[in-house]
């Protein structure tokens, strides 16, 4: 019997070293201003435990704390276009390195917005399994993103009409972010549109278009179906 149970235990030993591994996610979510990548975000993070990786709040925090990234990045932000290349991959080839990422796989917001930035992803051999695209009209991105306000000590996101803050204390906190503002906006969804076909044709394979001007729940269903169908493959 002892026998048979040491043989039984290496059996599976040799087993679990070369079983193949489970596919981590590795997702990059795409989608105009106001199109609801960061709530979509929140519910992946909660789901599967990921690295979420937001290009827009560290370039951010670095604006804000002062830093000679964010000095460099400040007056790109505040105009409303894009970012220089060179900063956005700076920033997250630092978030990717890190043990989180590597472990639980990782969430990139915010970037590819170039075909230079998807080459430099490629370089890094940051190869997403899944390219979600949230497809929301113009009208309704300018309206979600002009009524969004965050909360400057959670850095949560809460919205006048959608997702109202839950007390007063918080609301009477809340700002508006320097580039959610109709002019901003307009420049934004430009620059979105102008180079989304470059960003989605590098990831043809990859990619699934999600109808992102439901309900943050009936997005979630087809985005969730979408990462455990890539973890498949």
């Amino acid at each position: 019997v002892g026998a048979a149970t040491l043989a039984g235990a290496t059996a599976y030993g040799v087993y679990a070293m070369t079983r193949p591994k489970k596919e981590v996610p590795k997702i990059i979510i795409s989608g105009g201003p106001g199109s609801g990548k960061g709530t979509q975000c929140e519910l992946l993070v909660k789901k599967y435990g990921i690295k979420h990786i937001s290009t827009g709040d560290a370039l951010r925090h670095h604006v804000k704390t002062g830093t000679d990234l964010g000095k460099e990045a400040k007056a790109y932000m505040e105009r409303g276009d894009l970012v220089p290349d060179e900063l956005v991959i700076g920033i997250c080839k630092a978030e990717m390195e890190t043990k989180e990422a590597k472990k639980n796989g990782w969430l990139l917001d915010g970037m590819p917005r170039t075909k230079k930035q998807c080459e430099a992803l490629d370089e890094m051999n940051l190869i997403p399994n899944l390219f979600l695209l949230l497809e929301v009209p113009d009208q309704i991105m300018m309206e979600r993103a002009c009524g969004r306000r965050q909360d400057p000590v959670t850095r949560k996101i809460y919205h006048i009409k959608y997702k109202p803050a839950p007390n007063e204390e918080i609301a009477k906190r809340l700002i508006i972010r320097s580039d959610d503002t109709v002019e901003k906006m307009t420049n934004r969804i430009t620059q979105y549109h102008k180079n989304i076909s470059a960003v989605s044709g590098s990831y043809e394979d990859k990619m699934v278009k999600i109808d992102g001007n439901r309900k943050p729940d009936d997005v979630f269903k087809d985005v969730f179906n979408a990462v455990e169908t890539s973890m498949k493959k």
